[in-house]
């Protein structure tokens, strides 16, 4: 493997002028101050905005850049994703072998339950959730803060790297996997670690028993348009390689096993699948597909309806067994 270059290539943004011109046109400090108030209630307002579409609600900022809802709805499916996360990794926020972390940043962190319960494990460190939209909480431990930013614009923590970066199920809502781990790379100290958990979104059986069920065409339907669309849907066994092409070292790669429904006879993963059925039929059908087959496809909201109440209905059959795979990958950027 290559050695790492020694002197990264910073990319500004190329539509920023060479030289900033200063506004002249205010010669007081009253006048600059009433423009400063009307700006930040701008920016404000473009954040808080949102965009209410088929009986759900989506972020406003950077729109149609995540095409899943941010409802309170979505917000309860995420805390039971985070939960059921927690189960599969036997109650373990991360795999990594982190010590005595200082600076971390947790990528998209949804309602921040990852970024909040990391805060608690570790005071000393410095916790940062980012996310598109601001649906956290405000009641949090003093080392966490959350910041409105998208995570796929270019970065600006070269300067000031973290020991940790943390992502965690960004399927379907990312479209280049490769530039933001590289960008992971850039923004990590080195001997530092990078950690991403994601899916293959796609299910499978091993006893092929989806065949011809609507669970299998509701993947079939969505997967396909999110892949059309731009968005990479089946990141999970891919990491490695991307991890590999970024410049990380020790690389550390684990798949789990998640089944949709009770049918297992292993208890933990009966357990496992009940929370992952719950959390779908309690809002993860019609969430994760409404916008992206209604903007892209040219579907009706009741089509998509029909769609996932088929889905739900063969997935609760006693002799249909999908599961999905979960993968955990982390590297570490190089000593220098």
């Amino acid at each position: 493997m290559a050695e790492p270059s020694s002197q990264e290539q910073i990319t500004t943004n190329n539509d920023a002028p060479a030289n900033v011109e200063v506004d002249t046109s205010y010669e007081n400090d009253s006048a600059y101050g009433d423009e400063l108030s009307s700006y930040s209630a701008s920016l404000t307002s473009s954040v808080l905005d949102y965009r209410h579409e088929n009986g759900r609600r989506y972020h406003k900022y950077r729109d149609g850049s995540y095409l899943l809802p941010n409802d309170e709805s979505e917000s309860d499916r995420l805390d039971m994703l985070h939960e059921l996360c927690l189960m599969a990794l036997h109650r373990k926020l991360y795999l990594a072998p982190i010590k005595k972390p200082r600076r971390v940043i947790d990528l998209a962190t949804g309602t921040g339950l990852w970024a909040i319960d990391f805060a608690d494990e570790h005071p000393d460190a410095e916790v940062i959730g980012c996310d598109l939209s601001p649906t956290q909480p405000t009641l949090v431990p003093p080392n966490v803060k959350f910041l409105v930013d998208h995570i796929e614009s270019e970065w600006a923590y070269e300067s000031n790297p973290f020991d940790f970066i943390h992502a965690r199920y960004l399927t379907c809502s990312i479209k280049s996997y490769p530039k933001l781990i590289k960008q992971c790379y850039r923004s990590v100290k080195p001997g530092g670690w990078v950690e991403f958990q994601d899916w293959d979104a796609y299910p499978l059986s091993e006893d092929d028993s989806l065949k011809d069920t609507g669970f299998k065409r509701f993947y079939d339907e969505v997967i396909g348009a999110f892949e059309d669309a731009g968005y990479e849907a089946r990141p999970g066994a891919k990491l490695e390689q991307w991890f590999k092409d970024a410049g990380f070292v020790n690389i550390h790669v684990e798949k789990f096993i998640i089944p949709y429904g009770v049918w297992p006879k292993d208890r933990h993963l009966k357990k496992l699948g009940a929370w992952n059925q719950a959390q779908l039929e309690a809002a993860g059908f019609e969430g994760g597909a409404l916008a992206v087959l209604t903007r892209f496809k040219q579907w009706t909201k009741e089509e998509v309806i029909v769609l996932a109440s088929q889905a739900r209905a063969d997935g609760r059959k006693r002799n249909v067994h999908p599961m999905f795979y979960f993968w955990v990958v982390y590297g570490q950027r190089p000593e220098e």
